[in-house]
């Protein structure tokens, strides 16, 4: 039960950050918002669920071999529950219109790239640096996860809206932040670079079972 609560606190506070930040106006530094809260999140929940926090990061470590289908699913169903509550506090705190700020997704293909790569990215890093034997013990991985996704955001995140999680996606679907139509392009490519990462990391790493 631990480490479904505390996925459910690290995903709830990641995606009431994003709202609060981008409809408050602060869209231009949500992207570092988001990474350090990330990053503190997983260095407060990372020895108890190994916070991931994000359903494309679970679906990740399950490929890899580090997470059973029983407790997979469990974590996909608690960081759901916690991005659509966050989202329903988001609009409690910041009731009314979404600012000009949130522009929908101009291009669905473009969208779908952006969030694989992103995704890709995001798995990537935190496959070598939480799970991988050659960085156990390492003190740096909340910080490249965080960076990870601090960079990406700004880079991409004009594309495809910089969700790389499908917990947030539902969440800023909710706060009206994305629209619902494109909500599949957050889950394919989000699934889908997640799924690559771990495919990479296991050609990567083939002692690393």
């Amino acid at each position: 039960m631990r480490k479904y609560i505390t996925e459910f606190i690290g995903t709830f506070f990641l995606v009431m950050t994003i709202g609060l930040v981008v409809i408050g106006g602060y869209a231009n530094f949500a992207p570092i918002a988001i990474g350090s809260i990330l990053m503190t999140m997983i260095f407060a929940g990372g020895h108890i669920s190994g916070a991931h926090y994000n359903p494309a990061v679970t679906f990740a470590v399950l490929l890899r071999g580090r997470i059973k289908i029983t407790e997979a699913v469990g974590y996909w169903i608690v960081q759901i529950i916690a991005g659509v509550i966050a989202a329903f506090v988001v609009n409690y705190f910041i009731p009314g219109e979404m600012p000009k700020a949130a522009n929908p997704m101009a291009d669905d293909a473009r969208g779908l790239v952006a969030e694989a790569l992103g995704t890709f990215a995001l798995c990537y890093v935190v496959l070598n640096v939480a799970t991988a034997k050659g960085t156990l013990g390492n003190m740096f991985y909340g910080l490249a996860i965080g960076f990870t996704v601090l960079a990406m955001a700004y880079a991409v995140g004009a594309i495809s809206g910089g969700a790389f999680n499908p917990a947030v996606a539902v969440g800023i679907s909710i706060m009206k932040l994305a629209s619902w139509n494109v909500l599949w392009v957050y889950l394919v490519g989000c699934f889908g670079g997640a799924a690559l990462a771990a495919l990479v990391f296991r050609i990567s790493n083939p002692e690393d079972k």
